[in-house]
């Protein structure tokens, strides 16, 4: 299984609605999620903005691409890409590059 963790950061001023948003994630965004090989993920917002995201998957690539492919995640991604900083044209999902694991302790 491969670890994966990410860093975003979200827009101070959108910071709450945010956190509000992810308090009700769409039930078909969830299932699209868990379908597509996204397992364990979790999010953590620091109180500046930045977002830490970690995910357990077979193959971050094609957990990715699987997710590119719904319908949800388009509609999803149109509507979270506002919330961020820097995305530079990418759409959130394009943004997350992944840290590299420098330690783990199992």
């Amino acid at each position: 299984m491969q670890r994966v963790c990410f860093l975003l950061k979200v827009r101070q001023d959108r910071i709450d609605e945010y956190r509000e948003r992810h308090a009700a994630v769409w039930p078909e965004m969830l299932a699209a999620l868990s379908a597509t090989g996204w397992h364990n993920y979790s999010l953590f917002l620091r109180d500046d903005g930045l977002l830490v995201g970690y995910l357990e998957t077979e193959d971050f690539q094609a957990a990715l691409a699987g997710m590119e492919a719904t319908e949800v995640n388009a509609r999803w991604q149109n509507e979270m890409g506002p919330f961020f900083e820097s995305l530079d044209g990418a759409r959130p999902d394009e943004a997350m590059k992944p840290l590299t694991e420098v330690f783990h302790l199992a």
